[in-house]
């Protein structure tokens, strides 16, 4: 219960779904924890709902100056950062690479990769002057592996799948004692599948079942801790056996 006892964590997207698991898993081992979301309502409400060791600051993760007063926030209200996951990211319209349109590919680029650079530069910033801490990038087996019509989103994944292993290498060249690693979900038991879906995402997984978000949450308590201590760089498939197919 207390494996993250003592630290600061901010979860991006951490309203609902996978960050909202991975949230009250970090609350559960004993972090303090920031919650982000453009959606205010939703915000506090999931705050309260995960007890008085969280906040919520509204943020949109592609703009600068949000994570600029995220990271200020967390400071002002903690006293310091330790943890920072990437989270939040938005699915695209479902439609062939020919017929994509300039203004959806970049919203998705804009959220799911830009915003986790952002994420990835202020949380080492600030981590490197007060002592190191560990960077999780939530990235997704669509950025191992490519699909039809998803082309933005297997971009941006991808795209976050290598930011992660350059950022890692900057931290240990530059001697900053910050972990950067990436997480790769599979089928998870989310708003984001239809429910009518879910048995059908669960055939398609080996185990027979989709995941749950704190699934995710777990293994990323693993990753926040100092348990972890030896591990950057690295890539964490998390996905019932679909990728070992």
């Amino acid at each position: 219960m207390n494996r993250l006892k003592n630290k600061i964590a901010i979860v991006t997207g951490g309203t609902q779904g996978i960050g909202k698991g991975i949230a009250k898993c970090f609350v559960n081992e004993g972090a303090k924890v920031v919650i982000t979301s453009p959606t205010e309502t939703k915000g506090k409400k999931a705050a309260d709902e995960l007890g008085e060791n969280v906040i919520y600051v509204k943020q949109d993760v592609s703009k600068e100056d949000d994570w600029k007063n995220v990271i200020s926030q967390t400071l002002d209200k903690f006293g310091g950062l330790d943890i920072v996951v990437n989270n939040a990211g938005i699915a695209p319209k479902l439609v062939s690479i020919d017929k994509e349109t300039l203004e959806d590919w970049n919203k998705v680029i804009s959220v799911d990769l830009t915003g986790t650079f952002l994420g990835v530069k202020h949380g080492m910033a600030t981590m490197a002057k007060n002592g190191g801490g560990s960077i999780i990038n939530i990235s997704s087996i669509e950025g191992l592996i490519g699909a039809p019509t998803v082309g933005p989103y297997n971009a941006a994944k991808g795209g976050v799948r290598l930011l992660t292993k350059s950022a890692a290498l900057d931290a240990t060249t530059n001697k900053y004692n910050v972990r950067v690693n990436s997480v790769h979900p599979g089928y998870i038991d989310t708003d984001i599948i239809p429910e009518d879906q879910k048995t059908m995402y669960g055939n398609l997984t080996p185990m027979g079942h989709i995941g749950t978000p704190e699934d995710i949450g777990m293994l990323c308590v693993y990753l926040a801790s100092d348990e972890s201590k030896f591990v950057t760089g690295s890539e964490f498939v998390i996905d019932g056996g679909v990728t070992a197919e």
